[in-house]
């Protein structure tokens, strides 16, 4: 079926404008360059899936027009992805039948349970708390007819996740690719891809690594995500292949999931 992803935020941890920096990319005019927390949501026949809850959450759903979520995958447990969790309070009041549930890996569920206590625990009596319900992912899920798989990648010292569904895949932060990972990104439309700059950093890919993984996988089209401000968004795109663009927030994509 036909389905579509919008990129909600393409920048680094810090955000691009960076607080307090004054380069060029962070003073720049071009829309383009302006990259809040990595996340994206896919909509296909009816239904919307969000994948991490970034600290800018409640901006970009405000941006897109977010009315519904029927379910959230989460990549890891760095404050990047997860922060925006309360955010999802007013879709959650609307989500039918029951809570909006959170899907993430065991370890994963557990620290989201334990650092935010006052949604999960049962404890807390304040009114207007989320109606979340936490799914621990330990493989494949079918949501919605739609197959969502979870791809391991290496983000410095951890393993955490990435996300097949359909034709495309979205990979967010990662240092390495294992290999059992990349025969699982064969015969893919669309492929994002962790690129925070061109200088090594110890947990995240640079682009010439990802240059590398999408010759590898061969892809017909790579996005980059996760971009810092040393990657103005123009110049760089001039740099790469034709089938390999930096992403940006608000991008839309069309592919069959």
């Amino acid at each position: 079926m036909k389905a579509t992803l919008t990129v909600l935020g393409s920048g680094t941890s810090m955000g691009v404008p960076t607080i307090g920096c004054d380069c060029a990319v962070c003073r720049s005019t071009d829309p383009h360059d302006k990259r809040t927390r990595p996340s994206v949501l896919v909509e296909y026949d009816g239904h919307a899936v969000l994948i991490d809850t970034t600290p800018d959450f409640r901006e970009q759903a405000i941006r897109e027009n977010i009315h519904r979520l029927d379910a959230v995958l989460y990549t890891h447990t760095h404050a990047d992805h997860i922060l925006g969790i309360d955010d999802l309070r007013p879709i959650s009041f609307l989500h039918k039948p029951g809570k909006l549930p959170l899907y993430a890996h065991p370890r994963a569920a557990e620290f989201l349970r334990n650092m935010f206590r006052y949604i999960f625990d049962g404890n807390y009596k304040f009114g207007g708390l989320p109606l979340l319900e936490l799914k621990p992912l330990d493989g494949t899920v079918n949501l919605f007819e739609a197959r969502f798989e979870p791809i391991a990648v290496i983000h410095g010292e951890s393993e955490i996740y990435g996300f097949r569904f359909g034709s495309a895949a979205y990979l967010t932060d990662h240092s390495d690719v294992p290999e059992t990972s990349l025969e699982k990104l064969r015969g893919l439309d669309i492929l994002f891809l962790d690129a925070l700059r061109h200088k090594p950093h110890p947990t995240h890919s640079t682009v010439e690594n990802s240059l590398r993984i999408v010759d590898r996988v061969k892809p017909r089209r790579a996005f980059f995500t996760h971009i810092c401000h040393e990657l103005p968004h123009e110049e760089t795109n001039a740099t790469l292949p034709e089938h390999v663009r930096l992403s940006y927030d608000g991008m839309k994509l069309e592919f069959e999931i």
